[in-house]
């Protein structure tokens, strides 16, 4: 599988390509800004987006969902619990003294246990609540893409509206913690990590 990271936008988030060599189907995690940086990543590997998929709902993951199903055409795919952010990131952005586009609205609202197929590979879903209500983390090929449920070192802030200290510490545990300990972990920002790197050495976990 091919797997490019981007950090995009102000806040660098990390911004994850996955494609299928054989047939160059794609799809694009959390495309929150620099959706030309994006674009041209995806055609130096001649790939097509299937899908978009948000992680969770702030705009700094999916402040590019505009610009690149404008572009491409593919369907945005998020939790419910987040497809209500998505009409109100302009607002959001302002609060952290940033800008950012209003995103369409869902295509197909993803839930805990759905399969998304791209090319020969599938992505499982897992709802990871915490960070925010429709966070979700995408497992495939001994890997996960977790957004900002888990960070190296640390974990997703709580603070922010919908946001839910205990439902977090869970869904690490309880969905994330569960999966083999060489799974690698992608995160929403900063370095991947593993899961048994995080169980041993994570202090919010230790």
């Amino acid at each position: 599988m091919i797997i490019k990271n981007l950090e995009v936008g102000p806040i660098m988030a990390n911004c994850y390509i996955l494609g299928c060599e054989e047939t160059k189907e794609a799809v694009v995690i959390d495309p929150g800004d620099d959706a030309d940086q994006i674009l041209m990543a995806l055609a130096e590997s001649g790939l097509t987006v299937k899908y978009i998929i948000n992680t969770h709902g702030h705009f700094d993951h999916v402040g590019a969902n505009k610009k690149m199903k404008s572009a491409t055409g593919a369907p945005i795919l998020i939790h419910e619990g987040d497809a209500p952010m998505l009409s109100r990131l302009s607002t959001d952005a302002t609060m952290f003294g940033l800008s950012a586009e209003n995103s369409p609205g869902p295509d197909q609202e993803i839930s805990d246990g759905d399969i998304i197929s791209f090319g020969n590979f599938k992505l499982k879903v897992l709802h990871t609540p915490g960070h925010s209500p429709g966070g979700v983390a995408l497992y495939t090929e001994g890997c996960v893409f977790v957004g900002d449920t888990l960070f190296s070192g640390s974990i997703g802030r709580t603070d922010l509206p919908g946001g839910n200290y205990e439902k977090l510490i869970s869904s690490v545990k309880n969905k994330l913690f569960t999966l083999a300990e060489d799974t690698k972990v992608y995160c929403g920002h900063g370095p991947a990590t593993t899961i048994g790197r995080e169980k041993a050495y994570n202090p919010f976990f230790r």
